[in-house]
């Protein structure tokens, strides 16, 4: 079948496709976490001592009585199979951004040859799973690649139901066997619990005499694509590297605004009714759903959540979006960049910190002290944001990611903080030294409407685990809260009244980190350059760039003195990073080099040899006909097979002195070699004749619905 008979099947399915029927919704109160071991079905199946013991562990983040591990196993286990769940997994997620897991049956043999379900407390604990294959950055060698998941009593436990039936999800850390981390979770409990420690210490100073536990919330606007799964199989890109390394733009892309917040069209609200409805059976509160800029493309968002189970629930989150897509014959594109020159798709970290008893601790209030308060934790932000920038964009540097930032839909790659008018001119003053902590200022009184309630971190990908930011802004807050309790204690220390202290330590941020709070366009070219030259701020416009920082004497630093990661394990990190973004690349060097040479050559030559057959015949019959497109096209044939000939070249080469090499390497000279053959074929997509282009194009995929 050719490339166009292909393309017109496609299209055809789709037309005729019946759309699947929505179920009649449930009520919200029928169905919201049924399939979640939450606190009240534990407080339904557990002795009362047991419950108020693991309800404190909860809580509080106390070490677990062991002697309750086996009755909550029992009464996890029963809950689980009165579901239908024949199996136990230990969910973990390891440094890939991807979710994995190991399943384990309840069965257990007996002497007689007879079997019995049995879940005891040392199997919900503690799991083994063989890890010789998961990315550890030189931790583990594969001789002694034993590695071990520890149950995460913070994070429930939940069944997750497929066309095969319905498994019990237990949440767990993954470390090694000397106790390194080797996945995402462990970092961020560490960093929430030094973060607790820093801003306890704080609170106090600022006269709270009851603290609560502090803890840091997420709530991430997830960003994605659909595009119809017959177009998706034709495009051996997608399938392999999850982008379009091919496509001319459509004479209609994004230009008139027509899809932002437009009707969601029928195929699509089916689909995510019941990507909803299967969210909120596992307690994931998803609140808002649109469509997006971009044709094609979608986003939905969920209320604040605690931050580990923020992250647990985003994991969740993509995985419902790609299986559920499945089923409605779509594929769910999570790549931040799937099509070139249309809005690409992040996933905006919505963060703030707070606890039981002083409430939210970025939220402005109504009275001098509750601003004074809000006001030390803003500034702690500032400090951070500026003297850790670098780390920030560390990590949410990805190979896909490097496409969309600095695109004028997305952040730049350069990190600032935006505060609004009101609280910008607020911290102006305390730069002049001339905000008071009275009312009759006019100052203090200040509207949460306005300035909100927390920060939005917009550089994170729309495909990546929402993990490493929160990770770098609880530990980056940490060190900064350290850094003002250290200096109020010293200030109170020597008689001065704790306004006065407060105030100072403002100023004092203000005149160091000032630097990094910017208002304006931060995609001029005014920006770049006042940024870099005038204010010093770090432009990092590539993951080779930035991944480097992870292996910076400060990062390592701040991530040793807090207790988050050791040097080994940030170290790990910063291999584990590195490889993929080379991987990453040189897959789609040779899908590049693939798909040029056995699809996109060929079309062309035929064509080619179409055109000078019929400009030969014409010419037999005394008909003349131009012959500028055929050597048009030829030219752009031979241009896109010498730079493909090329860049095969350029990838035999191995031979790097230190990964940092092979990075800018990929960046510098792989990537260009793509980009080259991309233009010209994408110029031959314009001149093909339709009947013979062998792949779904941008048009077909983005408006054939």
């Amino acid at each position: 079948m050719s490339g166009n008979e292909s393309r017109i099947q496609a299209i055809s399915q789709i037309v005729n496709r019946q759309i699947t029927p929505a179920k009649p919704p449930k009520r919200l109160e029928e169905m919201w976490a049924t399939d979640v071991f939450s606190l009240s079905k534990m407080q339904e199946s557990l002795p009362k001592s047991i419950f108020k013991s693991v309800k404190n562990t909860i809580q509080t983040g106390t070490t677990l009585d062991p002697s309750v591990a086996d009755v909550v196993a029992v009464a996890m286990k029963d809950w689980a199979i009165s579901k239908g769940a024949l199996y136990y997994a230990h969910v973990f997620y390891p440094l890939t951004n991807s979710t994995a897991e190991k399943h384990d049956g309840f069965i257990s043999v007996q002497s007689d040859g007879s079997v019995i379900s049995e879940f005891a407390g040392k199997l919900l604990v503690q799991g083994e799973p063989d890890g010789s294959s998961f990315p550890n950055g030189g931790i583990r060698s594969t001789a002694a690649a034993r590695g071990y998941t520890a149950w995460d009593v913070t994070s429930p436990a939940y069944v997750m139901e497929t066309d095969n039936g319905m498994t019990l999800c237990i949440p767990t850390v993954f470390i090694s066997w000397t106790g390194e981390a080797l996945d995402k979770k462990t970092p961020l409990l560490r960093s929430i619990a030094a973060m607790n420690k820093a801003a306890t210490r704080v609170l106090k100073l600022l006269g709270n005499t009851e603290v609560a536990p502090v803890n840091s919330s997420c709530g991430a606007e997830q960003e994605y694509f659909l595009i119809d799964s017959n177009f998706a199989n034709s495009r051996p890109d997608l399938l392999l590297a999850g982008r379009t390394l091919f496509g001319k733009p459509p004479a209609k892309g994004q230009q008139f605004d027509d899809h932002y917040f437009g009707a969601i069209p029928e195929r699509v609200q089916v689909f995510m009714q019941e990507v909803e409805e299967r969210m909120y059976r596992l307690g994931i509160p998803a609140k808002t759903r649109h469509n997006e800029v971009a044709p094609g493309q979608f986003e939905i968002a969920p209320f604040f959540e605690a931050a580990n189970v923020a992250s647990d629930h985003q994991q969740l989150t993509m995985t419902i979006l790609r299986n559920t897509a499945k089923k409605h014959g779509f594929m769910c594109l999570l790549h931040e960049k799937p099509f070139a020159g249309i809005n690409g798709s992040g996933k905006h970290v919505n963060w703030s910190v707070g606890n039981a008893t002083q409430g939210n601790l970025l939220d402005p209030g109504d009275t001098p002290h509750s601003n004074i308060q809000f006001l030390v934790f803003c500034g702690a932000v500032i400090r951070g944001v500026h003297k850790y920038g670098p780390l920030l964009r560390a990590v949410v540097a990805t190979a896909s990611n490097d496409h969309r930032l600095g695109a004028n839909e997305a952040p730049p790659a350069i990190i600032s903080v935006y505060l609004g008018s009101q609280l910008e001119d607020i911290f102006d003053q305390i730069s002049k030294g001339g905000i008071k902590d009275s009312q009759g200022r006019g100052i203090m009184n200040l509207g949460v409407e306005t300035l909100g309630n927390r920060f939005e971190f917009r550089a994170v990908g729309s495909g990546q685990s929402v993990s490493g930011p929160l990770v770098a802004m609880n530990t980056i807050l940490a060190d900064s809260l350290d850094w003002v309790a250290n200096k109020l204690e010293s200030a109170l220390t020597n008689g001065t009244d704790l306004n006065a202290a407060i105030q100072t330590v403002l100023k004092e941020v203000m005149d160091e980190h000032g630097a990094v709070v910017f208002g304006g366009n931060g995609y001029s070219e005014e920006w770049h350059k006042m940024a870099v030259e005038e204010r010093g701020l770090a432009n990092l416009r590539t993951t080779a760039d930035a991944l480097p920082v992870l292996k910076a004497e400060y990062i390592e630093d701040l991530f040793e003195k807090t207790g988050v990661l050791t040097p080994v394990e940030l170290e790990s990190r910063f291999d584990v990073y590195a490889e993929q973004y080379i991987l990453a690349i040189e897959v789609e060097a040779k899908l590049v080099g693939s798909i040029s040479k056995t699809m996109i050559y060929p079309a062309a030559v035929r064509y080619l040899s179409d055109l000078s057959n019929t400009i030969a015949g014409l010419k037999e019959i005394g008909i003349e006909l131009e012959k500028a497109t055929a050597q048009q096209v030829a030219t752009l044939v031979k241009s896109m097979m010498d730079t493909a000939s090329k860049l095969s070249d350029a990838l035999s080469k191995h031979d790097f002195a230190t990964t940092e090499e092979h990075m800018q390497y990929a960046s510098q000279t792989i990537r260009p070699l793509m980009d080259e053959v991309r233009q010209y074929a994408d110029a031959l997509e314009a001149e093909v004749a339709d009947d013979l282009w062998p792949l779904p194009t941008y048009q077909e995929m983005l408006f054939v619905k």
